[in-house]
């Protein structure tokens, strides 16, 4: 039973996405922009109601209806449309952030929200109420008769009106005793009104023309329709896999070329659980992925802009306790992501605590390095070649691992039990030589191929010897375990293993049998492999996706193509997935995952290839 607090809480779902390549914004289908982080994804929020309901939001909708609206994308865009339907008329506000690609260019950093009156006559309300620094820093507003400064003591805001000449402005403007600005505003039948949200601004609010703005939608839908007609993919979902497409690129950082797993910081794998952690960083392993789904559909940009971010960061660590490259790194490539507690928030539908930052960053996991290398002869399969200075980079990272990669670590799930010597973590390190040595041939490049080689059959003999359990005919989480872990069903895809090998298909059986839920995968059981933190998680979304892409590798194709139907029907009303899916088919944690999307990529391709040759099948 829900809570009042809860109940009076958006949804995660409830939420469309909006980004420039530098940051991001969620607006939920009440017409309330509930998270933005300013200038970057990683910095202080300005909004977050979405965590707590003094956290900080801007909201517009009419006045006379308190209904949630209906949302969709302007067609293959990242322009949010939400539509209000009232009894005096229907109106709808556009929401978008017009992209800056290119560090040079003088785009201006806007939250553009448009207001138009579609048809008859509506009365708009329109709340700002900014929380600078996490909600812990106060903040000064002034008003003009071109619209309001937000000042805060590290951040400022401003609100540009968008009017016509000789419009007065919105009615009723007024402040309340915290500085939070109050307005309303009537619009007839095809009148267009709004206001620009600017952080950090060059100069004073003033008034911006209709004509201005309805510019800058154009070259913002134009933005994204030209990135999107670059994507090969002609397959079967294309509009699934289009969204995902877009949504990764908008985790996109454009200056650095690094990519977030999230947008999002707390949100709660459980509800009321403590499972709720920052992801508005760049996980190598992630971004690896994330880079590897983009080249199959064609994009190759993104993946050479990410190779120089590594190798600048290679370049700039040396070797630490984690390797020659850490987990996890801020979008500018510094690793300062201490982990703490944010006391005076009460989290999503009161799931405390609030973490920002991510201690992750200090952990061993070894299968990055395999998830980096494979993304790297991919792009090299697209024609990408790896150049000098990243070669080296490369060198230095497989020697390292030559001499560590039969280490316990804390593995892909980031664990916080302890190390462990954990099964796919070795698996990666095979395949970060394998990568390696191909490349290494195909380019004739300098390599000690036969120090690569020796390590690479010795992960490959260990993990068949300690990592196959004869007792439950499956390869399991960690060596000297019976316990079963979803990461595995990489293994496949990763070529470790053939698809039709017996013993691959009695582990994706005993996955079946220990992890799956009407289709929708668990990462592993907490019970019997205890992770350090209390509580359990619903189905990670990762996981089933790779769940399909593991059955239509093996031959089992119609049963894989319902599956992900199934798993299709868990996306919010605008095709966004978070990380894992409730009980009760609630979106769960950090919204929208890059892991999800990625591996909906992953698995349309993989079963566009094999749904020709599909047979009838009935699953009862």
């Amino acid at each position: 039973m829900e809570t009042p607090q809860q109940q009076d809480h958006p949804r995660i779902a409830d939420h469309g996405l909006i980004g420039d390549l530098r940051t991001a914004a969620l607006v939920a289908t009440d017409g309330t922009v509930d998270w933005w982080c300013v200038p970057r994804f990683d910095s202080p929020t300005v909004f977050a109601a979405l965590l707590d309901r003094d956290g900080g939001h801007c909201r517009i909708r009419p006045a006379r209806s308190r209904a949630p609206g209906r949302q969709l994308y302007f067609p293959d865009t990242a322009v949010l449309i939400t539509r209000f339907t009232t009894d005096e008329g229907v109106g709808e506000v556009v929401d978008f952030m017009p992209p800056s690609p290119d560090p040079a260019t003088a785009t201006p950093r806007w939250l553009v929200r448009m207001v138009r009156c579609v048809r008859g006559r509506v009365e708009f309300t329109l709340d700002v109420a900014p929380r600078f620094d996490y909600g812990r820093a106060p903040h000064r507003t002034t008003v003009t008769d071109e619209g309001a400064l937000f000042e805060g003591p590290d951040t400022a805001v401003v609100l540009h009106t968008v009017r016509e000449p000789g419009d007065t402005g919105a009615a009723e403007v007024r402040l309340d005793g915290g500085g939070d600005l109050h307005a309303g505003f009537t619009l007839g039948t095809g009148q267009v009104r709004g206001i620009v949200l600017e952080p950090n601004p060059a100069g004073p609010p003033r008034a911006l023309r209709v004509a201005e703005v309805e510019r800058a939608f154009r070259d913002t839908a134009r933005f994204w329709h030209d990135w999107l007609a670059r994507s090969t993919y002609r397959g079967r979902w294309r509009e699934a896999v289009d969204r995902s497409a877009v949504t990764l690129k908008l985790l996109t950082h454009a200056p650095s070329g690094a990519l977030v797993a999230a947008p999002t910081a707390g949100l709660p794998e459980q509800l009321g659980g403590e499972r709720n952690w920052d992801y508005r960083y760049t996980w190598v392993r992630d971004a690896s992925f994330a880079v590897s789904s983009l080249l199959d559909l064609g994009f190759t940009d993104e993946a050479a802009a990410f190779a120089r971010w590594l190798a600048d960061r290679y370049e700039e660590a040396g070797t630490g306790p984690g390797g020659p490259l850490r987990v996890l790194y801020r979008v500018d490539g510094s690793a300062d992501v201490p982990e703490h507690v944010l006391d005076h928030w009460a989290g999503h539908r009161g799931s405390a605590p609030v973490r920002i930052g991510n201690a992750a960053g200090d952990q061993l996991q070894l299968d990055v390095y395999g998830e980096l290398l494979d993304a790297l002869h991919r792009a090299h399969g697209r024609g990408l070649r790896i150049g000098h200075r990243g070669w080296q980079a490369l060198r230095g990272v497989l020697d390292w691992l030559a001499d560590n990669w039969d280490r316990p670590d804390e593995g892909i799930w980031e664990t916080r039990g302890g190390r462990h010597d954990f099964t796919y973590g070795r698996v990666m390190s095979w395949v970060a030589f394998d990568r390696g040595l191909r490349l290494a041939a195909d380019q004739g490049l300098p390599a000690p191929v036969e120090r690569w080689r020796e390590a690479r059959d010795l992960v490959h003999d260990q993990v068949w010897r300690r990592g196959w359990s004869p007792r439950r005919r499956a390869f399991t989480q960690r060596y000297g375990a019976d316990v079963l872990d979803a990461s595995l069903l990489r293994m496949a895809r990763a070529g470790f293993v053939a698809p039709h090998d017996p013993a691959w298909l009695a582990t994706l059986a005993a996955v079946e049998r220990d992890l799956v839920v009407d289709g929708q995968v668990l990462r592993y059981d907490p019970v019997a492999s205890p992770d350090g933190l209390a509580g359990a998680e619903g189905t990670f979304s990762l996981c089933t996706f790779d769940y399909v892409s593991a059955l239509a590798r093996s031959g089992r194709v119609p049963e894989a193509r319902l599956l992900f139907e199934k798993a299709l029907t868990h996306a919010n009303h605008l095709g966004l997935h978070a990380e894992e899916i409730g009980p009760t088919g609630e979106q769960l944690g950090n919204f929208p995952q890059a892991f999800t999307h990625l591996a909906l990529i992953d698995a349309a391709i993989t079963l566009d290839g094999g749904v020709a040759g599909e047979r009838s099948w009935v699953p009862w």
